[in-house]
């Protein structure tokens, strides 16, 4: 049997079908309008994934070794150097970076010795390399441990400065060194140049026990301990 249909239902029907062609059309397009713009970055370009859940929370301290001097001498504001992570990275998801990470950074500001009396250095870091990624880094240098010549001033922005002595130390070493420089003149009996070498003695003695005058090294393989002042994301590839 044959079904015949006349030329209003023909209408109806093709009415109804653009109809529903049209309202899927229109909710297709909606839920790509909504899409969240990072997962439609992922599903394009499929490369970089990031999770709230692999980072290392701020405050996290590490240890990372230096891969070339740095120095109030030879450094300059801008200058580029490398560290390497000495410890592993452990993200909340259990994720761990090993040590041997590259970071880089670069020297902040420079003080010599001969315009502040004491050798100050400020570095900043940039980022660090991963298996997959390079991943930006915000960290700050609280101490350099086992160098007992230099100190860390967290209160002045992580500075880097050569230590100064105790006052019973720079007193003991002054009085030391005043009694040796005073010495050839008191065996001439010249009380003026006994006081001339006391003075210069002690003068000298209290420069090296207070730090002024010296340049501030950090050599190749230092240890600086860092502190995270941002979490730190681990990206991975899907």
């Amino acid at each position: 049997m044959t079904l015949q249909m006349g030329g209003e239902e023909m209408r109806r029907i093709t009415l109804i079908w653009k109809d529903t062609y049209v309202v899927a059309l229109a909710m297709a397009l909606l839920v790509v309008a909504v899409a969240p713009a990072d997962a439609q970055n992922q599903a394009t370009s499929g490369t970089v994934a990031v999770s709230m859940t692999n980072q290392v929370p701020t405050g996290t301290r590490f240890l990372a070794g230096l891969d070339e001097v740095l120095s109030t001498e030879g450094s300059k504001a801008g200058d580029r150097f490398t560290a390497r992570t000495l410890e592993p990275l452990v993200a909340a998801d259990g994720t761990v970076l090993p040590p041997g990470a590259k970071i880089r950074g670069h020297v902040d500001k420079v003080e010599e010795a001969h315009a502040t009396g004491r050798g100050k250095l400020w570095l900043t870091f940039d980022d660090i390399q991963e298996p997959d990624a390079v991943a930006p880094i915000v960290a700050v240098v609280t101490d350099v441990p086992g160098v007992h010549s230099v100190r860390v001033d967290y209160a002045k922005e992580s500075e880097i400065e050569v230590r100064t002595g105790n006052k019973q130390e720079q007193a003991e070493a002054a009085a030391e060194a005043a009694l040796v420089g005073a010495e050839p003149g008191v065996a001439t009996k010249d009380k003026k140049a006994a006081a001339i070498g006391a003075a210069a003695g002690a003068a000298t003695a209290f420069m090296a026990a207070s730090g002024l005058g010296q340049e501030l090294t950090l050599g190749k393989g230092t240890k600086l301990e860092l502190e995270l002042e941002r979490p730190l994301y681990f990206f991975y590839r899907q």
